[in-house]
């Protein structure tokens, strides 16, 4: 039996997941019958190698999504939302990487290792939950079959790459700077990136907290459909160029011991088990960086809570927390 092909267009080819989505196609195999590269007129009549074959870019209008079947969409907040309705008018499938659409009772917010099944709900959109939010809900979903979870304190650290391209060039611009002995240029963080933490990603939204903080405690909830999940964030960028670390403490209904989280861990889905610390084994950026599981490891009691646990995880945030997941979820219409 001959296996269905699809005509994929990215929206936002050119872009750093965008161009990761690219890579992930050809490496996962996907049926691509034709692939419809789309970004600004400024990208637009340029080219890019697609399984060894050139393809034209495209600039974004309503016709190019004639005849698509499913739209990855690597594009900030407001070109997703100007496209979707159009997207979902010509019949394709809106598999959308920015935070538009999260919260949206209507749309499904998907892990494909945790919540599949989420996926038949769409009405035309699917969205890509955070990275930091996919990282940290793959490294902890299946400690919820020993007892569910009832709050998370979590510290993020977040690569420059989160930025995009101009947030890694920026790094290692200021390395390069600062090594000559001139001062350190500034343009796309606030402050000084190399040598520092800056603990603010996004603008402030409630209570003190950034709206990035924000997203695991909303998307945590609606993805692990635990909808009284409270969790309490801070997320900081760190000179690290690629891959997200957290620090996870978590509180449980009943205690759960350290023996009970790594057995199930070890078999959960999209999680690799890195945790010996006498032997100085756990999860670091530059291990996870390429790769599309999350690390987890440092799992110890909560020295605070008899029903708590600390653990530490790591993940691509460009593949696994971008990229690979829009793919994975694509994968799940295909069946």
């Amino acid at each position: 039996m001959k296996m269905k092909l699809y005509t994929v267009a990215i929206l936002g080819a050119t872009g750093a997941v965008g161009q990761q989505m690219l890579e992930i196609l050809d490496e996962r195999n996907f049926p691509v019958g034709k692939l419809v590269p789309l970004a600004s007129a400024r990208s637009a009549g340029k080219k890019l190698l697609f399984k060894g074959e050139e393809v034209t870019i495209q600039e974004v209008c309503a016709e190019a999504f004639q005849g698509v079947d499913i739209v990855l969409g690597a594009a900030e907040n407001d070109i997703a939302e100007k496209w979707a309705p159009v997207i979902v008018a010509a019949g394709a499938v809106f598999v959308d990487n920015s935070s538009a659409f999260r919260l949206n009772p209507d749309v499904p917010l998907v892990v494909p290792e945790i919540n599949p099944e989420d996926v038949k709900l769409n009405k035309g959109i699917i969205s890509n939950p955070n990275c930091s939010t996919i990282i940290t809900c793959t490294a902890v979903n299946a400690l919820n079959a020993i007892s569910p979870i009832k709050s998370m304190v979590a510290s993020t650290y977040q690569a420059v790459s989160g930025a995009g391209v101009a947030g890694m060039a920026e790094l290692q611009n200021q390395i390069a700077a600062l090594l000559e002995g001139k001062p350190a240029e500034v343009k796309t963080f606030a402050y000084q990136i190399a040598y520092n933490l800056i603990p603010q990603i996004g603008g402030e939204q409630e209570n003190g907290y950034t709206s990035e903080e924000m997203k695991l405690h909303y998307e945590g909830r609606k993805i692990m459909h635990l909808p009284e999940l409270n969790v309490s964030c801070t997320c900081v960028r760190v000179p690290v160029m690629r891959s997200h670390s957290i620090s996870v403490q978590l509180h449980f209904d009943k205690p759960v011991s350290v023996e009970e989280a790594r057995e199930v861990l070890a078999k959960a889905p999209g999680v690799k088990l890195v945790d010996d610390l006498n032997n100085k084994q756990y999860p670091m950026p530059l291990d996870t960086s390429g790769q599309d599981i999350v690390f987890v490891g440092r799992i110890r009691p909560d020295l605070t809570d008899p029903n708590g646990l600390c653990l530490w995880c790591c993940g691509d945030q460009v593949r696994k927390g971008a990229a690979t997941n829009c793919i994975q979820i694509a994968e799940l219409l295909t069946k």
